[in-house]
C-alpha cells in the first residue's frame, strides 16, 4: 500500500491545523455547518490546501478525539444548529432561547447537556419535519451503514440506560451480549435507537456538505486515525475477541508509550491491545472496514502511532504508569498489503514520533507513506538532528508543532516551572539554537518558524492554527498525560485579521506551495 502518486502528499502543499470544536460560533462548540464553510473559504484565500482535523468520532469520558464510543460514528456534538434549522428540524427562536455559552472555550460539561438536549428533540421530531429528501436519505444512510450503525445505536442507548457507565460494569448478561438479553433490549430502547440512528445520519449529512464545499474551493481533509480504540466503546463490546481482554472483559494488558519527551513516566493510554492473530486469521476485516470507511469521510489519512505496527508497548493492566512495559512485535507489512488489495493505494501519513527504531523506518519507507517531523524538536534533545529541516526528505509532512505540543510562542517562552520536560539550562540552550538558526531575535518566533517549515524540502507543511495567530500556551489543544483541561481550545472570527491572512498566503506562495 503507497501513497497516491497523484494525491495532495506528492506535490509541495501547504495546509493549516484545526478542529472542528475549535471553530467560532455561538453554540458552546464548532460545528461542521455555515462557520466550518466560511473557515472553508478562508483557508483557500490563505493559499492553503489542506485542512487537518483531529479524529471525528464520539468522545467519551475525558473529552478526548483519541478516546471515542466508535471508530466508525460522528461525534453527534459537531452537528451544525444552524444547520438543523434551515433544514427545518428546529425553530429558530428555540435555539435563541438556549444558554449562552461561551465563545472561547469548549465547556464540555453545559455543551453536552444542552446539545444532546437539542438533538433528542431534533431526532424525535424528525419524521413529521424532515422533508421528503431528508427522510430519504436517512433511509438509504441505516442501510448503507448498517454493520457498525445497529451496534452502535444499542451501544449508546444500552449506556445511557445504564446512568454512562462502561459495558463491562453493565449486568453481566448484556455486557457478554446474550443473544436473548440483546434481542429484549433492541425492543426495549427502539426509540432511543432510532434517535441515535438520526444522529448519525445529521452527522454524516453536514460532514457530506462541508467536504463537497472543500472540494469546490480546492482544499483536500486530512483525517485522523489513531492505532487504538477505547476499551469503552461499541467497538470491544461487539467482537471482544479481537482484543487482549481477560474473560471479565477489562484488558489483560493496554496500551501506552516508554518515558518519552512528553512525560518521564511515559503515557499510559489505557487502550486494550489486538490479538493480532485474531484480524490476521479473519483477513484483516475489520480493519478494511475501518479504513474502508475513513477514507470515505476525508481525502488523506494520518494514522497516529504507526510505530506499533512494528512494535508496541504492552503494558500491564495493573500498572499506574507505562514505565515497566515491554515491546511487541505488530502485524508489519502484512496488514497493509491487505488493505491494498481490498481499497488500492490511498494517501497515508505516517505519525512516527516517540522511540523509533530502524524497523518502523524500513516499515514506512516500504510502505512510501510520508513520516513526520517536527519543527520544535529540531533544536533541543537527543533526537532532534533526525527532526533538523536541513535534513528532510520529500516524503515528508512537516509541522511546527501537533495537537500534543505546546504553541510555538508558548514551546519558545516556556518556562521550567510549567514545562517539567525541560530544565533552565535546556530551554535556554534550545532558544540559543533556535535564534542562530533562524537570525531571528524571537520577537515573532511563530512566523519564522512557519517561514521555515514552509521553505523546508518536505512535500507537505502543516501548521496549526494557533501558530499563525501567535498565541501562546493559553491556546494549546493538548497535555499529553493531563486528564482534564484538554481539547478546549476555540478561536474567534476576528483573532484572524487580514494582514495575517495576507503574510500567510504570501508565505505559501513563496514558498512555492499550491
Amino acid at each position: 500500500m503507497t501513497a497516491s502518486a497523484t494525491g495532495p502528499l506528492a506535490r509541495r502543499s501547504a495546509g493549516i491545523l484545526l478542529h472542528p470544536t475549535s471553530l467560532p460560533g455561538r453554540f458552546g462548540i464548532g460545528e461542521i455547518g455555515p462557520e466550518a464553510h466560511r473557515w472553508l473559504e478562508r483557508l483557500a484565500r490563505m493559499g492553503q490546501q489542506l485542512w487537518q482535523v483531529l479524529p471525528l468520532g464520539p468522545t467519551g469520558y475525558g473529552d478526548s478525539p483519541y478516546q471515542t464510543l466508535s471508530t466508525f460514528a460522528g461525534n453527534p456534538l459537531l452537528i451544525s444548529f444552524d444547520a438543523l434549522r434551515e433544514d427545518g428540524l428546529v425553530d429558530a427562536d428555540r435555539l435563541d432561547g438556549l444558554p449562552r455559552l461561551p465563545d472561547d472555550t469548549v465547556a464540555f460539561g453545559d455543551v453536552i447537556g444542552t446539545r444532546l438536549a437539542m438533538l433528542h428533540e431534533v431526532a424525535a421530531a424528525f419524521p413529521r419535519r424532515a422533508s421528503a429528501d431528508l427522510r430519504g436519505g436517512c433511509e438509504r444512510f441505516v442501510e448503507e451503514h448498517r454493520a457498525w450503525l445497529e451496534d452502535y445505536a444499542l451501544f449508546v442507548s444500552l449506556k445511557a440506560r445504564f446512568d454512562g457507565r462502561a459495558w463491562v460494569d453493565w449486568p453481566a448478561d448484556v455486557a457478554s451480549r446474550e443473544p436473548g438479553v440483546i434481542a429484549a433490549a433492541r425492543k426495549e430502547l427502539a426509540e432511543s435507537i432510532a434517535h441515535a440512528r438520526v444522529g448519525q445520519f445529521l452527522f454524516h449529512e453536514h460532514w457530506s456538505r462541508l467536504r463537497s464545499r472543500a472540494r469546490a474551493v480546492g482544499v483536500s481533509i486530512v483525517g485522523d486515525l489513531p492505532i487504538f480504540v477505547a476499551h469503552d466503546s461499541a467497538d470491544v463490546w461487539c467482537r471482544p475477541g479481537l482484543f487482549a481482554l481477560e474473560p471479565d472483559g477489562r484488558p489483560a494488558v493496554v496500551a501506552g508509550v516508554p518515558p518519552d519527551y512528553f512525560s518521564r513516566t511515559g503515557q499510559r493510554w489505557g487502550n486494550p491491545l489486538y490479538r493480532w492473530e485474531e484480524h490476521e486469521a479473519e483477513g484483516y476485516a475489520w480493519w478494511i472496514a475501518r479504513l474502508r470507511h475513513a477514507f470515505a469521510l476525508v481525502d488523506v489519512l494520518r494514522i497516529d502511532h504507526f510505530r506499533g505496527f512494528a512494535g508496541y508497548w504492552e503494558i500491564p493492566a495493573a500498572d499506574p504508569t507505562a514505565e515497566h512495559g515491554r515491546w511487541m512485535p505488530g502485524p508489519g507489512q502484512r496488514l497493509f498489503a491487505a488493505v491494498a488489495a481490498a481499497l488500492g493505494p490511498r494517501p497515508i501519513i505516517a505519525e512516527d514520533l516517540g522511540v523509533i527504531t530502524p524497523d518502523v523506518d524500513a516499515l514506512r519507507d516500504e510502505l512510501g507513506f510520508p513520516g513526520m517531523r517536527i519543527l520544535q524538536f529540531a533544536f533541543g534533545g537527543e533526537d532532534r538532528q533526525s527532526h533538523h529541516p536541513d535534513l528532510y526528505p520529500a516524503n515528508t509532512v512537516v509541522y511546527t508543532g501537533t495537537h500534543d505540543n505546546d504553541t510555538t510562542v508558548g514551546w519558545y517562552g516556556s518556562d521550567p516551572e510549567r514545562d517539567p520536560t525541560r530544565p533552565a539550562a535546556a530551554i535556554a540552550e534550545e532558544r540559543h539554537r533556535v535564534r542562530s538558526f533562524l537570525g531571528c531575535d524571537g520577537s515573532e518566533i511563530h512566523w519564522d518558524m512557519i517561514a521555515l517549515a514552509l521553505r523546508t524540502p518536505a512535500n507537505t507543511a502543516i501548521v496549526p492554527l494557533q501558530d499563525v495567530l501567535g498565541l501562546g500556551t493559553e491556546a494549546r489543544m493538548n497535555m499529553p498525560g493531563r486528564p482534564w483541561g484538554n481539547w478546549q481550545w476555540r478561536f474567534r472570527w476576528e483573532q484572524l485579521l487580514p494582514g495575517i491572512e495576507e503574510r500567510l498566503e504570501g508565505l505559501t506562495r513563496a514558498a512555492n506551495r499550491g
